[in-house]
């Protein structure tokens, strides 16, 4: 070439599409230590003071350079690397002032090169993406050996550019599914900043409202359909996550075409390329509508509340307040919601207030409390924290009245140190009786918190709900008689006389006590010749009062306090006291009876709903169902194992989304639908579940579920599994030499009661005699702390560990060591186990059956 290349060859080189994408793509990816190393080695290796490796898309960028610097990007059509790559050969400049073909260029004119030999750059899809060049200030003649080694080094080169481009692509695609699954499957998308590209999955396309025609695969056609008072704040969300290459988070409204309004939440992550820049947003969005609905419902609930209520989101920022709330904190919802709790009551850091709501933040863990929050307030106030997913909800009574009457009481006590010490037994009960679930534990403590302090040893009675007495506690001030106390409680109930003195106070609720002389007195109403008369008398108290322990106008449990002296027994400030601790440990004592008379009701409402199974000849199936170990004890998830009148057995695991009674009767209303679906059509499982959706749809059934529908097919001797699964996670199939696999339906299809149009498909496959397969809800699996694949992995271990146990026995280990204790969620599992031959044969029952509309399996 005797001439520099016209401008318009510069443009149509920037104007091919497909190369300045392809050269794009490895700009997003180009800055690597590795390229670098290259630029050195060429100019060493060649006897050049300067190297650089160019990129050429709609601009020159210069990804590594030795001896100059990386600059901003620089036009096309001022760079001799472009004049290398639009020739597609190695070029080389002797003198460049006297060369036509750069002579007219910059770099040329400035005097900063005058010798250049450069080598195009090929990406692996053959387009010319940039060039390796080395130059100087000096003329130089080339050799063809310099030639030979610069062409080795460029594709070294573009093959660290490929490879930096493949980790970014592979670092997207494993985000880009992470964010996919926590976001439930909906729908996902992919913004690359370099290229200003936006794709989106059919899901998120269908969420939005448009046909893949029609989205133009930018920001732009975003834009278009979100809510115009929402657009600002969902940029500033997508530009705080590329500025600091970190979490996009935003929930915002759309508007599609017929004018409706929905509500979207998306989550995602910008990925930076090698030199920390955000080259990716990458991201998962999911319909919130319903969510918001059901907010708006638990909104009117909690304004109807008495007690004042926020939430907190996890910057501690009012996200809900309700008007009770308003009125006692003394300030308006506009003034509150966005505002940080510690800037608008700044009191508040560093007291009781904010170490129990951070512990609560970090712990998950539920507080109770009561504090003390100075002017403008000047109150107290009775405090309950837990967390919840967004953050913190706090429910709180003003109780400034309640803690003036005890200061005045502590204030009659404060004359000597022993009443403050005994004043101070009402905090030490009262934290016993919160920091265990089993009230009845500490309440049976509570005589090691009376003794010594009001009186020398005590018994503690509990009235149980069916109105039996039981002496649950008891203590000794003088630990060599601790034993004789302990033996005494084993004995009295038996010998006390119907009419004496404890069961007295417990039908009539009014205290009694003798001042002296308080072993006759008792001994009287002990039965003669018992061994309780015999180690009263051993125990000799002289004085001793019994009080009852009342909640909510009825007596829970009874106290006896004993002293060895007449002088010692309880004074009326004494007796207020304790009747004070009584009233607090009978408060607490009820209080769990109602919560747990809650929950065994509300799981047996579950265990109801969840009818047993079929158990067939051929196989074997066993179910296990364990409620959540807090709240309300029962949510959305369900099995069923049924046979439909042609002999076929149909299996289902279910989640209706939720854990609470609502979401039980949705559960209930879908398993119903579902059951009647199937053994009414005897359909394939595909056509069950598009069954279902129709249903769910038409009846107006407000819920989302995920579910596996399998039916059991007979064919000779071999058994077929035949399987839709909406959304639920994988079944687990054990071989019958123990190996474990998933029942994997390829791609996830769409939760159930989002789009009854959707297209389910049905799957095959052969089970072995002796197969076992386990299908679950996802409470088994998941936790807040660790990822899911991890516990996916320890199910399998679990499972191949316990495959040679008979079936009940293998599902009762999965839970003990996947769920042991405590557990949020609710749990449901479901395994059937094909029966081993029966000599030739299988032992089996029901006709040779599949489901209408679709050939035999072969």
């Amino acid at each position: 070439m005797d001439r520099p290349p016209p401008a318009a060859d510069a443009a149509a080189f920037a104007g091919d599409a497909d190369r300045v994408q392809s050269a794009r793509r490895l700009v997003t990816a180009s800055s690597n230590p590795a390229l670098d190393r290259l630029a050195e080695l060429a100019a060493r290796l060649l006897g050049a003071p300067a190297a650089q490796v160019s990129l050429l898309s709609d601009v020159q960028t210069i990804s590594a350079a030795v001896g100059t610097a990386a600059g901003v990007p620089t036009p096309l059509a001022d760079s001799l690397c472009t004049v290398t790559a639009t020739s597609a050969e190695p070029l080389v400049v002797t003198d460049a002032l006297a060369d036509a073909r750069v002579s007219g260029l910059p770099p040329v004119t400035s005097g900063a090169v005058r010798a250049y030999l450069g080598v195009p750059l090929r990406g692996q899809d053959g387009h010319v993406v940039g060039a390796l060049c080395v130059f100087g200030p000096d003329v130089r003649e080339w050799a063809g050996s310099d030639v030979s080694l610069l062409t080795a080094l460029a594709t070294s080169a573009v093959t660290e550019l490929e490879l930096s481009a493949l980790s970014v692509d592979l670092e997207a695609v494993r985000v880009r599914h992470q964010l996919a699954v926590s976001a439930g499957g909906v729908g996902t998308f992919d913004w690359d900043l370099g290229t200003g590209s936006l794709t989106w999955d059919e899901n998120l396309l269908q969420m939005f409202g448009y046909a893949p025609d029609d989205f133009g695969r930018t920001i732009e056609a975003f834009n278009d359909r979100v809510h115009p008072d929402d657009r600002a704040r969902v940029a500033r969300a997508l530009q705080e996550s590329i500025d600091t290459v970190g979490p996009y988070d935003a929930e915002y409204r759309i508007v599609l075409p017929g004018g409706t309004t929905r509500w979207v939440r998306a989550k995602g992550q910008s990925l930076a390329d090698e030199s920390g820049r955000a080259a990716r947003v990458l991201g998962a969005a999911y319909d919130t509508t319903a969510a918001r609905d059901e907010d708006a419902r638990i909104a009117r609930v909690l304004e109807s509340m008495s007690s004042a209520f926020f939430s907190l989101d996890r910057e501690f920022r009012f996200s809900h307040v309700n008007g009770e709330a308003e009125r006692v904190l003394g300030r308006s919802r506009t003034e509150l919601l966005g505002g940080c709790v510690w800037e608008l009551f700044p009191e508040a850091v560093g007291s009781e207030f904010e170490r129990h709501y951070r512990a609560v933040a970090e712990t998950g863990v539920p507080a109770t409390f009561e504090a003390y929050y100075p002017a403008p307030l000047d109150a107290w106030f009775e405090v309950r924290a837990w967390s919840d997913p967004d953050g913190l909800s706090v429910s709180f009574l003003d109780v400034t009245e309640r803690m003036r009457a005890q200061r005045a009481l502590e204030a009659a006590h404060a004359a000597t140190a022993d009443a403050a010490e005994r004043l101070r037994l009402i905090v030490r009960v009262s934290e016993d009786l919160s920091s265990t679930l089993d009230v009845e534990e500490a309440y049976a403590r509570l005589a090691q918190h009376l003794v010594p302090a009001l009186g020398d040893w005590c018994l503690v009675t509990l009235v149980d709900e069916d109105g039996g007495l039981r002496d649950l506690g008891c203590q000794h001030a003088d630990p060599a008689r601790r034993d004789l106390v302990e033996q005494y409680r084993e004995a009295r109930l038996q010998a006390l006389e119907p009419g004496s003195y404890l069961f007295r106070v417990w039908r009539t609720g009014q205290p009694t006590g003798v001042a002296s002389g308080a072993t006759a007195a008792i001994s009287a109403q002990l039965s003669p010749g018992s061994t309780a008369r015999d180690l009263l008398g051993r125990l000799a108290p002289q004085a001793f009062e019994c009080l009852p322990v009342r909640a909510r106008g009825r007596t829970v449990g009874l106290i006896s306090l004993f002293h060895d002296r007449a002088a010692d027994r309880l004074s009326a400030e004494d007796l207020l006291l304790a009747t004070e601790v009584g009233d607090r440990a009978g408060l607490a004592l009820d209080n769990a009876r109602l919560y747990s008379q809650q929950q065994r009701v509300a799981e047996g409402l579950q265990r109801s709903i969840l009818t047993p199974p079929v158990q067939p000849d051929h196989v074997q199936v066993a179910v296990r169902y364990r409620p959540a170990a807090r709240a309300a004890r029962v949510g959305g998830d369900w099995y069923d194992a049924f046979l439909t009148p042609d002999g076929a057995t149909v299996l289902v695991i279910g989640d209706v989304m939720g854990h609470d009674i609502d979401a039980a009767a949705a559960m209930s209303q879908v398993r119903s639908l579902l059951r009647g679906i199937a053994y009414s059509t005897g359909a394939s499982p595909a056509r069950v579940l598009s069954g279902l959706d129709a249903a769910m749809e038409g009846l107006d059934v407000g819920t989302t579920a995920t579910a596996v529908v399998a039916r059991l097919e007979l064919s000779g001797e071999r058994t077929h599994v035949r399987w839709s699964n909406a959304g639920h996670l994988d079944p687990l199939v054990v071989s019958p030499d123990g190996s474990v696999r998933s029942l994997d339906s390829g791609a996830s299809e769409l939760l159930l009661g989002i789009d009854p149009t959707v297209v389910r498909s049905d799957h095959v496959a052969v089970l072995e005699r002796g197969c076992t397969v386990l299908a679950f809800t996802d409470g088994l699996i998941e936790r807040r702390d660790t990822p899911l694949e991890d516990r996916l992995a320890l199910l399998r271990s679990v499972v191949a560990d316990l495959a040679g146990q008979s079936l009940e026995d293998l599902l009762d280990g999965v839970l003990e060591r996947l769920v042991p204790g405590e557990h949020e969620d609710d749990v449901a599992l479901l395994a059937f186990r094909l029966h081993p031959l029966a000599g030739d044969r299988p032992v089996e029952a029901g006709p040779e059956r599949v489901p209408r509309g679709l050939p035999p399996v072969r």
